[in-house]
């Protein structure tokens, strides 16, 4: 009901402010730059970061703005939105009318659900970017570059109405997800890395089996393996493990709705075996009590987990305050996790699902309150310059980095107004999610985690794409039975998947699909069923459950 009551407040508002889709290019745009000086709002993640900065007033937001005004007379100002929250945040701007004219998410749906709300007078709830990006194609080159190809620009256009209602980013580094272990805990007890799923779990008994002496008089505090109620993340590479090798794309697509890979055949016997581990005690019993990562962060910092798995740079974020360098002065110098591949699928391969370097980002797109988007598009042309990502990547030489004579650079430890909220900066980089520096990059990754051995930094990225499978693009257009659930699936993904692990071996089955039924009945099932009926309408597939 709030979801409704909350897009027809946003039907409203367009319709009270006149607020007109119809193209008109802007002449008051002369040789590059504006004549009179122009406003927008642009959007930047808060997160809330001990020690960080406000996020929309510091050295960094200051450049952009500087630069902004110097090139295109265009004055800017940042609007902070939850990071955490974000899906939500931006619901409740843009049906208040206040989304800044600038705005991204990694809400897929909630773009497309504003973008079928209609006023009176036809306008959508987002502005249609196809005649712009027409229109101002030659203003537009960083842009086109970093997304690699006009057909990327154009990724989300809709096959029926040409419309196109965001612009994806570009994940510059596909890596997404590693296995970390403590090397200290396995040397302690003579056991090698895991290579194999039966190796991992050999390990995770080890480790309970012999918290005194690995823990000593804090063994009640043995955590073997630790994850969050994010299963479908935090514990992607076992259960695709157990996806048949022989999957086309064609199903994948069909039952890829969920970005955890709820759906896919086979899915179903990685939660179980997760089932098994909770139940022999070999996963943080508290997991499900808490809805952020500091209590488990604490636990890892502490020295009291085994092993975990999350995005392949985890334990050395945050610098000083990374996992790995609390592990070291609050446990010894040898304390670290460190990166394994284990999860083989049938074929023997530890294969992992990747998203596409374009299509599974941030959705940058212009509210239908926007009023300035030719303004709107230099900006996100700006900020997706070499220049600029180079700036907000690098920062200040002898303070955020040192530039080493092969081109790479050694990031430092920044402190005060020089720190970034975020890594690499990707919430001023709204286009751009990972280091793009060119040749550099690669070894720039290596320095890019200080007081971690760069052996370690790349072998955690490398694993965290190795044998990764790239799944066709199949662009249908909008699949309104997605629009209509907003973030309700995703919810009720998470609670099944939770209540799966911690329920008896005995229930799993029945607690797995019962909810599992409860979540086609909400949505999934329309999901699928319309997904098969665009791909027979777009391509010509016909495919049978």
């Amino acid at each position: 009901m709030k979801r409704i009551l909350a897009l027809l407040l946003t039907v409203a508002l367009i319709a009270s402010l006149g607020v007109s889709s119809a193209f008109a290019a802007d002449d008051g745009f002369v040789d590059g730059k504006f004549a009179e000086t122009r406003h927008i709002t642009v959007e930047v993640f808060n997160r809330n970061n001990d020690g960080g900065t406000d996020p929309t007033n510091n050295v960094w937001s200051e450049y952009i703005q500087k630069e902004m005004l110097d090139r295109y007379n265009v004055e800017v100002e940042f609007v902070s939105v939850g990071r955490w929250t974000e899906g939500e945040d931006i619901a409740n701007l843009l049906a208040d009318g206040k989304a800044p004219d600038v705005s991204y998410t990694y809400a897929y749906n909630t773009v497309i659900s504003y973008a079928n709300m209609v006023d009176a007078n036809g306008n959508p709830g987002v502005v249609d970017l196809a005649p712009y990006l027409e229109e101002y194609k030659d203003q537009l080159g960083n842009l086109l570059t970093l997304l690699g190809s006009e057909d990327n620009l154009y990724y989300d256009k809709d096959p029926e109405t040409g419309a196109v209602w965001m612009i994806e980013g570009v994940r510059a580094d596909t890596s997404r997800i590693t296995t970390f272990i403590r090397k200290d805990w396995l040397d302690t007890l003579g056991l090698p890395l895991p290579t194999t799923e039966e190796e991992f779990y050999n390990a995770l008994v080890a480790f309970r089996d012999n918290a005194e002496t690995l823990l000593g008089a804090d063994a009640d505090k043995m955590i073997p393996y630790t994850i969050s109620t994010d299963i479908g993340w935090r514990a992607d590479l076992l259960s695709v493990s157990k996806v048949p090798s022989d999957v086309d794309d064609v199903t994948l697509f069909v039952y890829g709705y969920d970005d955890r890979h709820l759906l896919y055949p086979g899915y179903k016997e990685g939660i179980r075996v997760l089932n098994k581990w909770y139940n022999e005690g070999l996963i943080w019993k508290d997991f499900g009590l808490y809805n952020d990562s500091t209590v488990e962060d604490d636990n890892m910092k502490a020295g009291y987990v085994g092993a975990f798995m999350h995005n392949w740079d985890y334990p050395f974020r945050n610098g000083d305050d990374c996992i790995n360098a609390n592990l070291k002065r609050n446990v010894g110098e040898d304390a670290m996790f460190v990166p394994i591949d284990c999860f083989q699928n049938d074929a023997g391969v530890t294969l992992k699902f990747m998203g596409a370097a374009v299509g599974s980002d941030r959705k940058i797109f212009l509210p239908s309150t926007n009023t300035e988007p030719l303004a709107s598009l230099l900006y996100i042309n700006f900020i997706s310059s070499v220049e600029a990502i180079t700036y907000l990547q690098t920062g200040l030489e002898g303070t955020n980095h040192i530039l080493h004579d092969d081109g790479a650079y050694e990031i430092l430890p920044a402190t005060g107004e020089w720190v970034m909220n975020s890594g690499n900066n990707i919430d001023y980089t709204m286009t751009c999610n990972g280091l793009y520096l060119g040749e550099a990059t690669g070894a720039t990754t290596a320095l890019s985690y200080p007081g971690i051995p760069a052996e370690i930094v790349i072998q955690a990225n490398e694993y965290g794409k190795n044998n990764g499978r790239y799944v066709q693009h199949f662009n249908v257009g909008t699949i309104e039975s997605e629009t209509e659930v907003g973030t309700s699936l995703t919810s009720l993904r998470d609670e099944l998947l939770t209540k799966a692990v911690t329920a008896s071996v005995a229930d799993f089955d029945s607690v797995y699909d019962s909810y599992m039924a409860d979540y086609m009945n909400a949505g999934g099932q329309d999901i699928i069923d319309e997904r098969i009926e665009k791909l027979a309408d777009v391509y010509g597939i016909d495919f049978e459950q």
